[in-house]
């Protein structure tokens, strides 16, 4: 899809939208012409985003949030209502890779603390915004998740469980909005040059990779008010649509 205005009057709130792909994400929206909710953390990330907004002739609402206080983001969702009346679009991004480690030595905080972010407060979002998706035209909610959701690989059994979880609350929501104007999917970056990534692959070149900017427009077109895919998972890795 090329570069348009489609966005253009829609709100999207997206979330770990400080840095990475989520910072990408917000301003590829914003280019599209969305009035952008950027929720995460760090206020310093917020604020840098914020102002490549307005260079750009957008405009964006700060929420400076941490997803696992689920009474925040419910708060949130009622303060979107009060304003807007409706959420156009969610680009559920924040995500946390916790320690690659065999499954029996991982920690219960830690293990606690990535299913709360990658899952419990995906589901908080829904619970949050599902009525302000229903109330848009055209309600769009996209997910980032991991190929790892299917590989599992050795010593990833945290991550992999985190995402393969949320593909499930995903494709399970997506039916029951079926008939409704709302579609809901997930979306599998592949390889990008992130800080999460050279965490996980600590001697890999980024240099080889593509950056945030090169992925994220195949990310927001599922924000497109004419998508029809529902329920489906878009794999950059092989530029199509595929069954989660």
């Amino acid at each position: 899809m090329t570069e348009t205005m489609e966005l253009a009057g829609k709100v999207v709130l997206v979330t770990g939208a400080s840095r990475g792909i989520g910072y990408a994400a917000g301003l590829e929206a914003a280019r599209r012409g969305a009035h952008v909710i950027a929720v995460a953390r760090t206020v310093g990330g917020l604020e840098d985003l914020d102002d490549e907004i307005q260079k750009m002739g957008g405009s964006a609402t700060l929420v400076p949030l941490d997803l696992r206080d689920g009474d925040a983001i419910d708060r949130l969702g009622a303060a979107i209502f009060e304003r807007w009346g409706h959420l156009d679009g969610l680009i559920a991004n924040a995500g946390q890779l916790g320690v690659l480690s065999p499954v029996a030595h991982i920690k219960p905080d830690d293990f606690d603390k990535v299913l709360s972010v990658n899952v419990t407060a995906n589901y908080r979002l829904l619970r949050s915004l599902d009525l302000l998706l229903r109330q848009a035209e055209a309600g769009r909610a996209v997910f980032v998740s991991s190929s790892s959701a299917r590989s599992a690989r050795p010593f990833w059994g945290l991550y992999a469980a985190s995402k393969a979880a949320l593909d499930a609350l995903v494709k399970s929501y997506s039916g029951e909005v079926a008939q409704t104007n709302v579609r809901a999917n997930v979306f599998y970056p592949g390889a990008v040059r992130t800080a999460m990534r050279a965490k996980a692959m600590p001697g890999e070149n980024p240099e080889t990779l593509p950056t945030p900017a090169d992925i994220v427009p195949r990310l927001v077109d599922l924000l497109s008010p004419t998508l029809d895919e529902q329920g489906r998972l878009f794999n950059v890795d092989t530029g199509q649509f595929e069954e989660i």
